[in-house]
């Protein structure tokens, strides 16, 4: 039997184009990729922090959606997380725009009311120059008087008059403004006092894990963008159950804010220190290397085991020793939140391992 073979298929293969072709592909297929995770970072920008919308659940899931698209080798998931997820941002857009809708809706109310506060102001405006037209036309009566002494007296009674007419509108009107202005007080308080809470640990008043959650995602799609690395420190304190279980809970809590207080007193004005559960803390130290990082780390952990605190504050109460384990890790180019929290975990880890006192960075954990 004779074969015959295709020509097509027996030319040789012209390795150096199909090489080139390759290496495009690479290159168009990373730029596509930080095309997208940009342009999932603006719409994660571009939401309103809303909690009527979930605004903190949209993001959290546009968060995950992009680290998938960075870390995802099969392209079969990535096709199956992007059809579930545009679905979801398209509801949630359709969500924002009702709500800024609505939102349009109550403001015109409110304008409306103004308007007609305004009209109301407006007329008592109308009765005030009303009475003044009704007493310059009495000035106007008085220049008919013949006798000088009668003009005086009656000028000295009208200019009463108006004093006594300007008088009532002031009190009038500083009695509406000082309302307005404690009204508008009291809602900018609320509104402050709302926000501060949301982002605040209870206990401690620093940071709370959403406003560390928040913060560290912000930084690491603002260095995908320009970069802008930074330090993480993920602080431990040593047996804290120990603690809890011999001296009670007021007594952790009081450990709590002492070793909170330590790490303030050491660390720069631009550091982020937030409770991220329990008797574990982390610290963003934005343009810090890790060189760097590790040297603050070991200073805070000396300053807290060389502290003697009081369990009471009745003078010459007994007193407790305690320490503290830090894990330290640096934001790489094309690092994650959830990338360089575990990196600092794991050398947080192996410094508890180590014997605990002590400070590990990420290259020791290795």
């Amino acid at each position: 039997m004779q074969l015959k073979f295709n020509r097509k298929y027996s030319d040789p293969i012209d390795g150096e184009n199909l090489s080139e072709q390759l290496e495009h592909s690479v290159q168009k297929n990373d730029f596509f990729q930080k095309s997208v995770r940009t342009l999932l970072q603006f719409v994660q920008d571009f939401s309103l922090d809303l909690k009527d919308i979930r605004s903190d659940e949209f993001k959290l899931n546009v968060s995950k959606l992009s680290d998938i698209f960075e870390d995802e080798k099969k392209l079969a998931k990535i096709r199956k997380r992007f059809a579930k997820d545009k679905r979801s941002i398209a509801d949630y857009i359709d969500l924002h725009k009702k709500y800024l809708g609505d939102r349009e809706c109550e403001f015109k109310d409110i304008i409306e009311i103004l308007t007609k506060a305004m009209v109301t102001l407006d007329s008592e405006n109308r009765q005030y120059n009303r009475k003044l037209l009704q007493q310059t036309e009495k000035f106007e009566q008085i220049t008919f008087l013949d006798d000088i002494k009668k003009i005086k007296q009656a000028l000295i009674q009208e200019i009463e008059q108006i004093r006594e007419t300007v008088k009532k509108k002031q009190s009038r009107d500083s009695v509406k403004l000082d309302s307005l202005s404690k009204q508008v007080e009291a809602l900018n308080s609320q509104l402050e006092k709302a926000r501060t809470e949301s982002v605040t640990d209870g206990l401690t008043g620093i940071y709370n894990r959403k406003a560390f959650d928040e913060r560290i995602d912000k930084l690491v799609k603002q260095n995908a963008i320009s970069r802008s690395p930074f330090s993480l420190l993920m602080l431990d304190i040593d047996d804290f159950k120990k603690i809890n279980d011999n001296h009670g809970h007021q007594t952790g809590d009081r450990v709590i804010m002492a070793v909170i207080n330590k790490c303030r007193q050491s660390i720069r004005s631009g550091d982020f220190l937030a409770r991220y559960g329990g008797e574990e803390f982390a610290l963003i130290m934005p343009g810090a290397s890790l060189k760097n990082a590790v040297k603050k780390a070991n200073a805070v952990c000396k300053s807290v085991a060389a502290t003697r605190y009081c369990l009471d504050d009745v003078p010459g109460s007994p007193t407790l020793s305690v320490t503290i384990s830090i894990g330290v890790s640096y934001l790489e180019k094309a690092d994650t939140a959830t990338a360089i929290t575990q990196r600092a975990d794991k050398a947080l880890y192996a410094a508890k391992t180590a014997g605990k006192n002590c400070v590990f960075s990420e290259l020791d954990a290795a």
